[in-house]
């Protein structure tokens, strides 16, 4: 019986590793033994970064939401409670978007949350 080897597999296991890592610096990007490592490690981090993305994007929100409340005479968690007590249900993205492109609309809750308070 004739010896088998998984020279095709192995060949296109080594190719598609390549081609992520095409660009990095150095050893990365052409010897297969640095580029696997790399793959790995962006991997990793890639990963991670999608978690952390959405708390860096809930901050962004927070951050606008109080400066446009800090220009109207309020603090940011004076407003959400008194929010919350209107029953108004509108998320931080929601918000934001509002502060950003209809501030005349943002005013109109924030002098409601006001008087509530």
């Amino acid at each position: 019986m004739p010896r088998v080897t998984n020279a095709v597999a192995t060949k296109k296991r080594r190719r598609r590793v390549l081609e992520a890592v095409r660009g990095d610096f150095g050893n990365k990007s052409c010897l297969f033994r640095y580029a696997k490592d790399a793959m790995w490690r962006a991997g990793k981090f890639a990963y991670r970064d999608r978690k952390r993305k959405k708390t860096n994007m809930r901050q962004l929100w927070i951050v606008r939401i109080n400066a446009a409340c800090r220009a109207n005479d309020i603090a940011y968690s004076r407003f959400m409670n008194g929010i919350k007590k209107l029953s108004i249900e509108m998320d931080r993205y929601s918000l934001s978007e509002l502060t950003i492109h209809n501030p005349e609309a943002f005013q109109t809750i924030v002098a409601k949350a006001k008087a509530i308070l």
